[in-house]
């Protein structure tokens, strides 16, 4: 993160272009009573379908006034998944996800990123937990069907219950179960994010050559960010976020080395299992590494405050009072 850029949410955005997600409002009450559990089921079997099935897949992806076109390889090996994610447009930009690290390879700066393989979150595709476990904070209904690539779809909505979560539309394929179609809207019903797949193909078996990056990374500069060795994760987190919407917990937390950045940092994550926030904690050693206030990327608001010398930075795919009130909150444990 350079000092006064907006905060470093490129990386993690442009790995989640995979799944993005949104909700179509004002459903009749009865109706989403009726769909509910079939709703559900459709999303745990979408979950499934994700990390079991080899597939080719090229789709675009909308946000504000931009519109990128990616390719996704996804191969699944027994317990093991290997992603490869393309830029089609704009920067080049290539992501490699197994399943201990995600390498990000940018050619055009001749520069690699790795980080450390987190556990999957719902927009990649994925549920942390089954959907059960969070039906408390959403309602689900399926409100009908629709076409994607010639392909018959359920759409499954998922309404939040209060105002600092967002809701989610999934178009789920019928036959193979995975999201074709993804919105993610505003609690007002405005679209802050769109993915539409163009292209889909499902394999018995993916061949590792096209999981290999086009670039081999030799004579590029490497940004490995590196983890306390102890295991922060094990150990009481220094900070504490003292203001939580209902059903968000600390998933993670932990202390990182990392080369763009002066000081060490604590990075903590919290999640109702299917929203996730991060919270970043640095020393300011000369000035605030980025700006005091809010910014946006699409569906993924930050708001970065300073208060006795840290730089605090709530970053995730929530409204903007979310971030705003949990980095207002952070203390010192």
């Amino acid at each position: 993160m350079r000092r006064h850029d907006k905060p470093r949410i490129e990386f993690p955005i442009f790995y989640r272009y995979v799944a993005l997600i949104g909700l179509t409002l004002g459903l009749a009450s009865a109706q989403a009573a009726d769909t509910s559990l079939q709703a559900r089921n459709l999303i745990n079997e979408m979950s499934r379908a994700s990390r079991e099935l080899n597939y080719d897949a090229t789709f675009v992806y909308h946000k504000d006034n931009q519109m990128d076109v990616m390719r996704l390889m996804h191969k699944a090996d027994g317990d093991r998944e290997v992603e490869r994610l393309i830029s089609l447009t704009g920067y080049a930009r290539e992501v490699i996800r197994d399943g201990t690290s995600v390498t990000c390879i940018f050619p055009d700066d001749q520069s690699v990123m790795v980080e450390k393989t987190r556990p999957r979150k719902f927009l990649s595709g994925q549920l942390p937990e089954p959907i059960e476990k969070v039906a408390r904070y959403y309602e689900f209904a399926v409100v009908g069907t629709d076409h994607v690539l010639g392909r018959e779809t359920w759409i499954v909505n998922i309404i939040p219950v209060d105002d600092y979560r967002y809701g989610y539309q999934l178009w789920i394929d019928k036959e193979s179960k995975l999201s074709l179609k993804t919105q993610l809207k505003s609690l007002s019903g405005v679209t802050l994010e769109q993915i539409l797949f163009t292209q889909l193909e499902i394999m018995d078996h993916m061949p590792d050559s096209m999981l290999k990056p086009a670039a081999s990374g030799a004579g590029y500069t490497w940004y490995n960010h590196t983890y306390d060795k102890t295991g922060s994760s094990s150990r009481p987190a220094r900070w504490s976020v003292n203001w939580l919407p209902g059903g968000f917990a600390m998933s993670d937390h932990e202390q990182q080395i990392i080369a763009v950045s002066e000081m060490p940092v604590d990075h903590l994550v919290y999640s109702d299992g299917l929203s996730t926030v991060s919270v970043f904690i640095e020393k300011i050693s000369t000035q605030p590494m980025v700006q005091p206030g809010p910014t946006y990327m699409g569906g993924v608001n930050a708001f970065s405050t300073v208060a006795d010398d840290y730089q605090i930075t709530a970053v995730g795919e929530v409204p903007p009072i979310t971030v705003e009130k949990m980095a207002r909150s952070v203390k010192q444990n």
